[in-house]
C-alpha cells in the first residue's frame, strides 16, 4: 500500500493544530519539555528536512539508463538499431548511497541539536513565568502590608496621635505597591506569551506551573563533562559531518575510475552482401586530462577541516560546561542561604516592625524602611532562584543533553 507524503504532512499539521488548541490546567517542567519536543514549530520544521534526505537517498540509488538509437543511412546497411548500456564500476552506486545515508544522519543529528536548544529555551521561559508569578505574589503581600499601614496611619491621624504627613506617606506607599503589582501582571503576560510560543499553545493559555524555582538537579563538573562529550548534540552533528565527509572521500576516489559502456547494434538491409547483421563494442573514457585527483584532494581537505572543527568544539564545550557548572553551583548556594537564613530573618524583622508601629513604639518612616528592605530581600531571593534556573538552562545548552 502506497502512502501519500502530502497526506502524512497534512495529518501532522492537523494534529499539531488540534493539540495547540488545548492547554492543561497544570504543567510541570518535564511536561512542558515533552510538549515542546512534540509540537514546537522549529522542531517540526527540522524533522521535515528528513524527507528531503530520504528522497536524496532514492536519487543516489538510481542506476544509469540505457541508450537506444535508430539510424537510417544511404549507404549499406541502410538501417541500424543500436543500444548502449553504461556500467558503473568501483562501487560508485554504493558510495553514493553511503553519502546519502551519512547526510541523513547529519540531518537527524541537527534535529537533535535543535531539540536540545528548544529544551533549554523551554526551561528558561518556564522559570521566567514562575519568577514573574512569584514577583506578583511578593508585590501583593507588600500591598497588603502597605494597606494595613495606611489604615493604621489613618486611624492614628484621626485620633491625633500622628500628623497628616504620616497618613499621606502611608497612602503613597500603598499606591507604589499597587503599581508594582499591576506591572507584575504585565510581566506575567509577556513571559507566558514567550512560553506558549515555544509550546505551541494559544497566546492566552495560562496553565499553572507546578515546579518551584529552587528545584532542578545539578551534576558535578566531571559528570556534566562526561555527559557532554558522549552526548552533546552539537558534537554529534560534527561527528556525523565527519562520517559524511569520509563517505564523500570514498565516492571521490571511486569516481576516479571511468565507467565502461557496452554497445550493440543490429544492422539491416545491406544487400547484396547480407540482409541482417550486427556489431558490438566497448567504450571507456581515458583519464588523461581529468584524473579526479583534485576532487579527492578537495574531499580530503574538507574531511580534515571537519575533524579539526570537532576537536576545537570539544575544547570549547568542556570549558563552557565547567563554567556553567560553577555558575549553577554558586547560584544554588545563594538560593540555599536565602531559604535557610536570610528570608526567615527578614520575615521576623518585618513582623517585629509592624508590631512596633501598631503599638506606637516606632513611626511610619521606620516601618516603611523595614518593609522596603524586606521587599528587596524577597526580590533578591527570587532573583537568586531565577539565576539558578537560568544557570541550569545554560548548563543544559552547553552540555547539549538533558539534565539528569
Amino acid at each position: 500500500m502506497k502512502t501519500c507524503p502530502a497526506c502524512g504532512l497534512f495529518a501532522v499539521v492537523i494534529g499539531s493544530i488540534t493539540a495547540a488548541a488545548q492547554a492543561p490546567a497544570s504543567l510541570t517542567l518535564n511536561e512542558a519539555i515533552g510538549r515542546a519536543v512534540e509540537a514546537n514549530r522549529a522542531v517540526l520544521a527540522a524533522r521535515s528536512a528528513r524527507a528531503i534526505d530520504l528522497a536524496a537517498r532514492q536519487v543516489a540509488a538510481q542506476r544509469p539508463n540505457p541508450e537506444v538509437s535508430v539510424e537510417a543511412e544511404r549507404e549499406t546497411p541502410h538501417w541500424a538499431f543500436g543500444s548502449t548500456m553504461p556500467l558503473e564500476i568501483s562501487g560508485k552506486r554504493q558510495r553514493r548511497i553511503d553519502v546519502a545515508n551519512a547526510t541523513l544522519a547529519v540531518t537527524d543529528a541537527e534535529t537533535a541539536r535543535i531539540t536540545a536548544d528548544v529544551r533549554s529555551d523551554v526551561r528558561r521561559a518556564y522559570y521566567q513565568v514562575v519568577a514573574a508569578v512569584r514577583r506578583v505574589d511578593i508585590a501583593q503581600e507588600l500591598e497588603t502590608i502597605a494597606r494595613r499601614a495606611r489604615d493604621a496611619a489613618q486611624d492614628r491621624f484621626q485620633t491625633g496621635a500622628a500628623p497628616r504627613l504620616e497618613a499621606l506617606q502611608a497612602q503613597l506607599a500603598l499606591s507604589q505597591a499597587q503599581n508594582e503589582s499591576a506591572r507584575g501582571h504585565g510581566e506575567i503576560a509577556a513571559a507566558r506569551a514567550e512560553l506558549n510560543a515555544l509550546l505551541a499553545f494559544p497566546s492566552e493559555a495560562a496553565p499553572t506551573l507546578a515546579d518551584p524555582l529552587e528545584g532542578g538537579p545539578l551534576p558535578s563538573s566531571q559528570e556534566a563533562t562526561a555527559q557532554a562529550i558522549n552526548g552533546n548534540a552539537e558534537l554529534q552533528v560534527l561527528q556525523k559531518q565527519i562520517e559524511a565527509e569520509r563517505a564523500r572521500v570514498a565516492l571521490a576516489r571511486a569516481l576516479r575510475r571511468p565507467d565502461p559502456s557496452l554497445s550493440g547494434t543490429l544492422t539491416y538491409d545491406a544487400q547484396p552482401e547480407f540482409n541482417v547483421g550486427w556489431r558490438a563494442g566497448v567504450a571507456i573514457a581515458l583519464p588523461i586530462l581529468t584524473t579526479g585527483r583534485a576532487e579527492v584532494a578537495v574531499a580530503e581537505a574538507t574531511l580534515n577541516r571537519a575533524v579539526a572543527d570537532r576537536e576545537a568544539r570539544v575544547v570549547q564545550v568542556t570549558g563552557a560546561v565547567a563554567a556553567a557548572v560553577a555558575r549553577a553551583a554558586s547560584a544554588r548556594q545563594a538560593v540555599q542561604r536565602y531559604q535557610a537564613d536570610i528570608l526567615p530573618a527578614s520575615l521576623q524583622v518585618e513582623q517585629m516592625a509592624q508590631e512596633s508601629y501598631q503599638s506606637g513604639q516606632t513611626g511610619l518612616p521606620a516601618l516603611l524602611q523595614t518593609v522596603q528592605a524586606a521587599r528587596e530581600v524577597r526580590q533578591r531571593a527570587l532573583q537568586a532562584g531565577l539565576d539558578y534556573q537560568i544557570a541550569l538552562a545554560d548548563l543544559e545548552r552547553a552540555m547539549g543533553t538533558p539534565l539528569r
